[in-house]
């Protein structure tokens, strides 16, 4: 079974569930790169100065800067402004632990702990697809006054050989936190839930 990133839902707006993840590592590469899966599959099967084999979690996450959907302050990505598709790394690795890549294209980086917006949807994945489940996240945050910070992205969960109508895939954005955004939970919500 392929461990998941573990969080906590803290509110739910609408079909979005503002999140709260932990620290996590994860190996990146620009989008501007071929074959980026194949490169990050690549590390994680061995292709490491350490030829560590490191498991596979999900989601894996992506992020292409051309298509940021701004709402009300700029939105800016933390990441470079090619894009990129990232593997999360187990939870049990850090920084300082997750194997040095061979490649240099392969970058290893730490995103600390933070509060996320995201709307989970099924089906096959396709930029429309991206653009109408981003616009329907905005609509929900908006409405609720809740602001972003950095780049919209994606987290994928399943292999490709999944059944379109049984994936799992995330529209993301990091969110400003506020005592707003952090309390007023739905009816019906009555304790944080953690996700397995």
């Amino acid at each position: 079974m392929v461990e998941t990133v573990k969080y906590e839902i803290i509110r739910k707006i609408g079909k979005t569930e503002i999140r709260r993840y932990p620290r996590i590592t994860m190996a990146k590469v620009e989008n501007s790169v071929p074959d980026s899966f194949g490169l990050l599959f690549r590390f994680i099967s061995g292709q490491n100065k350490q030829k560590e084999k490191v498991q596979m979690t999900s989601p894996v996450v992506t992020q292409d800067s051309s298509k940021e959907i701004k709402m009300t302050s700029p939105v800016f990505s933390e990441f470079s402004s090619a894009g990129y598709m990232a593997f999360v790394m187990p939870s049990e690795f850090s920084l300082e632990t997750t194997p040095e890549p061979l490649d240099n294209r392969v970058k290893i980086e730490e995103l600390p702990a933070r509060t996320i917006a995201v709307l989970r949807f099924s089906g096959s994945w396709s930029e429309a697809h991206f653009e109408t489940k981003t616009k329907e996240l905005f609509d929900e945050l908006s409405k609720a006054g809740i602001k972003t910070k950095g780049g919209v992205f994606a987290m994928l969960y399943n292999p490709p050989f999944i059944p379109s109508f049984l994936r799992r895939n995330e529209v993301a954005v990091e969110i400003e936190e506020t005592g707003q955004t952090l309390s007023n939970f739905n009816k019906g919500t009555t304790e944080k839930e953690v996700n397995q």
